[in-house]
């Protein structure tokens, strides 16, 4: 260590140096007071020593120290010895805390823990009356535990009551229910499946938290995910229970005679006939309907829950098209098969929860079968803004675009029960959407014009981009060549950057060098030591050699000055290119402005691409997410023109 402090550059190098030396030494002795300390008999004692145990438990050194002591068992044992009604919040509070930090370490498995401490923690997860700084540790090591193995998940699953995490959702502690939160999520993500219901976690107006809120988008998109295994399967036709479903949904929207008497042509024939009054395209074989996935079997559920929950509903909606004429009639199969899969992209069913995520619907906490019921509304709405358009059956996507964006408008308003949820879809009709469109398609050419204004916002998003351009050309380093007084173009010297952009790397290369690591570079030029970028004549090497210099040179010479002026780095760029580069790039990293001719150009490039971009009218064109592929090559040439043969 002294080697490594004397070799060292720098005051923060010494820093580091004496803080591991103290580290080292301090550690063991540190380790072996607190282990007397918090087996003293005075409580005082013992209380301060576990607080400080759980103060200086996050630094590594101390806890390798205070582990070989087998320190964690005294804090294992302090917990399984406790008594419930003696329980001293302070010393628990810091016993769990300095426990949580020495574990997480990851130098004792958690698979080590006894089923008395397993039991006691949960003990104090279930507590209903104890001191909430002992529950938040106690379900934070619940969680670390579900995470850490299989076992411990069916260890804590069986001491944890559900009943009782849920109501640590329902208090005012943010800081309690996130804690509970986050071990429901692992308990859910560890058990493969969530077969018990949470309901109404958000029961109060007052907003949450940012990591609450992500935990509660993650139980969201991890419960609307169980559906995907319907959604990803087709109707298999050979499938009894699945053909009766489908056939159900004939028997609830018509009363028909009983078909034992009727021969298989005239029972196909009637069945045919009323599967099209339901809006099958396939009325001959319905199934082939529900093959497309997504939505598949899920359309098929989401229909039959309507025709179970809403009958009168259902049989409304169906003989109330069957009725019109063809060509102005809602057809319910296609419509129902379409509208299960606009909610499935809204709901975003099928995808993985995302680690930032946290946009969730209050509404999902507060419905057990949120999917279906939300169908049972939406195609009730899909047939009164059909009506509303007055559409035919070639406006069938544009009757769909339009309730995707009454049901996404409001969504986006956060509805906490289905009930608001169907008044303010209601309200939102097709003559409310096309005042909204309109509105925004204003508010959107005032954002555009004029153009001269929008030039003024561009720029300082563009100047950064050209900036960062520069930044990193100087990282990549250029190559220079030294020109002696007789203008011998003889040797060679790289320049760089370093990626954190505070020291120029410089030395002498060979002609064959491409790109030079930075270590291979002997000299260096701290940053922050620069003092200015002088041009031209006013190089120092150009006043050495003042009237023997041409124009060209004096173009491209730079230097940089530092720590004072007789101190200084010459360069001569290879060309104008290079020089406009260096000299943007150097006065990027001084704080100035970039003042070269190819800045300027490039700006007004990039302005002008961008605004001719923005200006495009490119409302309802849909623009891919990736660049298409390029296509294969052809499989031959034969098709280009031979001019020589035409000369002949």
């Amino acid at each position: 260590v002294q080697t490594y402090i004397t070799e060292s550059v720098g005051h923060s190098h010494h820093l580091k140096c004496i803080t591991l030396c103290m580290s080292l030494l301090v550690s063991g002795r540190c380790a072996e007071d607190l282990y007397k300390g918090i087996q003293s008999s005075d409580s005082g004692v013992r209380c301060d020593s576990l607080k400080l145990l759980a103060d200086v438990s996050t630094d590594i050194t101390f806890a390798q120290e205070f582990i070989s002591r087998d320190g964690h068992s005294l804090l294992v044992k302090i917990v399984e010895d406790i008594k419930p009604v003696k329980v001293a919040p302070l010393i628990m509070t810091h016993t769990l805390t300095a426990f949580m930090e020495l574990m997480d370490h990851g130098i004792v498995s958690w698979e080590n823990l006894s089923s008395v401490f397993i039991k006691k923690i949960a003990s104090f997860g279930n507590a209903k009356v104890l001191d909430t700084s002992i529950q938040q540790v106690s379900l934070a090591i619940l969680e670390s535990m579900v995470l850490s193995s299989s076992s411990l998940f069916n260890e804590v699953k069986h001491e944890i009551t559900l009943e009782r995490l849920v109501s640590h959702l329902q208090v005012t502690n943010q800081q309690l229910q996130t804690k509970a939160m986050a071990l429901l999520m692992a308990m859910l993500l560890a058990g493969g499946e969530a077969d018990r219901q949470v309901r109404n976690i958000i029961h109060s107006s007052s907003s949450v938290g940012d990591e609450m809120a992500h935990y509660l988008y993650v139980l969201q998109t991890v419960r609307l995910n169980h559906l995907e295994a319907r959604m990803r399967t087709p109707l298999d036709s050979y499938n009894q229970e699945q053909r009766d479903m489908l056939h159900g949904l004939r028997q609830a929207a018509f009363e028909t005679e009983s078909e034992s008497g009727l021969s298989n042509e005239r029972r196909r024939s009637l069945c045919a006939k009323e599967f099209k009054k339901l809006g099958f395209s396939n009325n001959s074989n319905p199934g082939l309907d529900l093959s497309r996935c997504p939505p598949g079997l899920l359309a098929l559920d989401t229909m039959a829950y309507f025709a179970s929950r809403y009958p009168d509903a259902y049989s409304r909606f169906v003989l109330e098209n069957s009725s019109r004429e063809d060509k102005h009639e809602c057809p319910f199969a296609r419509s129902s098969i379409q509208l299960t899969l606009i909610l499935c992209e809204i709901l975003r069913i099928g995808e993985p929860p995302s680690e930032t995520g946290s946009d969730y619907h209050p509404i999902f906490f507060a419905q057990d079968r949120l999917l279906e019921e939300l169908f049972c509304i939406c195609i009730q709405l899909l047939n009164k803004t059909w009506k509303e358009m007055r559409a035919t059956q070639e406006d069938f996507d544009k009757v769909m675009q339009v309730v995707r964006e009454q049901i996404t408008r409001t969504l986006s308003s956060k509805p906490t029960s289905l009930e608001l949820f169907k008044n303010k879809v209601n309200v939102l009709n097709y003559s409310e959407i096309l005042k909204l469109r309109q509105t925004e398609r204003l508010h959107q050419e005032e954002t555009l014009a004029p153009p001269v204004e929008l030039k003024e916002r561009l720029k300082p998003e563009l100047l950064e981009l050209i900036r960062q351009q520069r930044l990193n050309r100087l990282c990549h380093g250029t190559l220079f060549r030294k020109i002696s007084s007789r203008r011998r173009q003889d040797k060679l010297w790289y320049c760089r950057l370093s990626p954190n952009h505070k020291v120029l790397h410089y030395g002498d290369v060979e002609e064959e060098t491409e790109m030079p690591s930075i270590e291979a570079l002997q000299e260096k030029i701290p940053v922050a030591d620069i003092k200015s970028v002088v041009t031209g004549k006013d190089c120092p090497h150009m006043k050495e050699n003042k009237g023997k210099q041409t124009k060209e040179v004096l173009d491209l010479a730079f230097s940089i000055t530092y720590d004072v002026e007789e101190y200084s780095l010459n360069f001569i760029a290879s060309s104008r290119t290079d020089f406009c580069l260096w000299t943007d790039g150097l006065n990027v990293l001084l704080g100035k402005e970039m003042s070269s001719e190819s800045m300027r150009s490039e700006l007004e490039i990039l302005l002008s691409m961008e605004i001719k971009l923005r200006l495009l009218d490119l409302e309802n064109v849909p623009i891919p997410d990736t660049a298409p592929p390029i296509p294969k090559p052809p499989s031959n040439f034969n098709f280009c023109y031979d001019f020589s043969q035409a000369e002949q």
